[in-house]
């Protein structure tokens, strides 16, 4: 029910947005059809005037005279093509990018001190230390894991409003730590290799040279082996909203809502391990330099997650591990960076985050990419 609710939730903004009709163009159509017709009839009426051939006494065309062409009606000119308005690039660097068009982007990220790797399997799946299957790493629960992350996106908009992607993620994973009774005599080490595989499509649902609102949807594919740490093990999907308005010459906002929803995760003791998430977030930017071929824009960015399902294993303050529940879990970060735009198709992004809850994703990330525009 709860996913049901969600979706609903995220679809109402498109159905309005939806309702915005372009204006029509038939009412010009028909004068300039009117005013094409009437320099046609006379054009057609502009014949050149016959000379007489006075030495012969009779009237007719001169047969060694040049003929004067008759003068050919006018042409219309094409009716012009509809074109959506260009849009300054995404200034952002974690909220998805609302602005439909194709790109080739490389980004790079670090995460620190995961202390629930497998809360509702949204990073890996459930420790295989609790035995029956489960499919996540093992020997040993991590209670603290850095992760690096290198991914490849490419995009291609064959129109103005829709685009398709598909983005291939490598990751490798640095357990620091585990919890006490979750192991015997080892533990997993350091893993790396490929992880999920996404892909989507966007499609603006509303557009202008000021605002573009974007449905996204994205679906997560089990590439990474989930027993190593490298992926959830299961697919998933994730259907959300963008959403960028430029306020003014130099101030833009973009932000983001939307659902992770789990298919076929993992289970314990009839419970669902894997569980629904719903996730914001919202970034201004300022360009603080807005040059012809040079574009600098510090930009802050607020993202949360709310665990709505599925189960964690966590360390009790006597030091044992027990599973928990996980919905109701509430993880808040900021972001603050700033994007370079050179040229007409380049642009860099730097970053840092902060986990500013309890709960966590990761204390502390830093991200860098490259984006080439086309």
């Amino acid at each position: 029910m709860k996913p049901l609710v969600l979706i609903l939730v995220m679809l109402f903004p498109i159905a309005i947005a939806a309702q915005e009709a372009n204006p029509s163009p038939a009412k010009n159509q028909s004068a300039s059809a009117a005013s094409v017709t009437a320099r046609v009839v006379l054009a057609g009426d502009e014949v050149a005037s016959e000379p007489k051939d006075s030495s012969a006494g009779v009237a007719g065309p001169d047969a060694n005279a040049p003929q004067q062409p008759k003068a050919k009606p006018s042409q219309s000119p094409p009716a012009p093509v509809e074109t959506r308005p260009k849009i300054p690039g995404s200034m952002v660097g974690y909220i998805d990018d609302p602005i439909v068009g194709s790109q080739i982007r490389i980004r790079m990220e670090a995460g620190f001190k995961d202390n629930a790797p497998d809360r509702a399997e949204f990073f890996y799946p459930q420790c295989g230390c609790n035995g029956g299957g489960a499919p996540g790493p093992q020997p040993g629960a991590s209670n603290n894991i850095n992760f690096q992350q290198l991914y490849f996106l490419a995009e291609y908009a064959p129109v103005g409003r829709f685009s398709v992607f598909a983005e291939v993620p490598i990751r490798w994973i640095q357990p620091q730590s585990f919890i006490p009774g979750t192991f015997a005599t080892s533990t997993f080490p350091n893993q790396s290799g490929i992880s999920d595989v996404r892909a989507g499509f966007k499609l603006a649902v509303s557009a202008s040279s000021n605002h573009s609102l974007t449905l996204q949807f994205k679906a997560y594919f089990p590439s990474g082996d989930g027993s190593e740490g490298l992926g959830t093990a299961h697919y998933s999907v994730e259907p959300s909203l963008l959403y960028y308005q430029r306020l003014s010459d130099r101030w833009s906002i973009e932000s983001q809502i939307g659902g992770w929803l789990p298919i076929n995760g993992s289970k314990l003791a009839g419970r669902d391990y894997a569980g629904d998430i719903f996730f914001y977030g919202i970034g201004p930017s300022y360009q603080l330099v807005n040059r012809e071929n040079i574009q600098f824009a510090p930009v802050v960015e607020l993202l949360g997650w709310h665990v709505l399902g599925g189960l964690q294993l966590v360390e009790t303050p006597a030091g044992t591990p027990t599973v928990a529940d996980a919905s109701g879990t509430n993880i808040v970060n900021v972001k603050v960076g700033a994007r370079t735009s050179f040229g007409k198709h380049h642009s860099v992004y730097a970053g840092f985050g902060q986990a500013v809850t309890h709960a966590v994703w990761y204390e502390h990330v830093i991200r860098a990419e490259y984006r080439y525009s086309f």
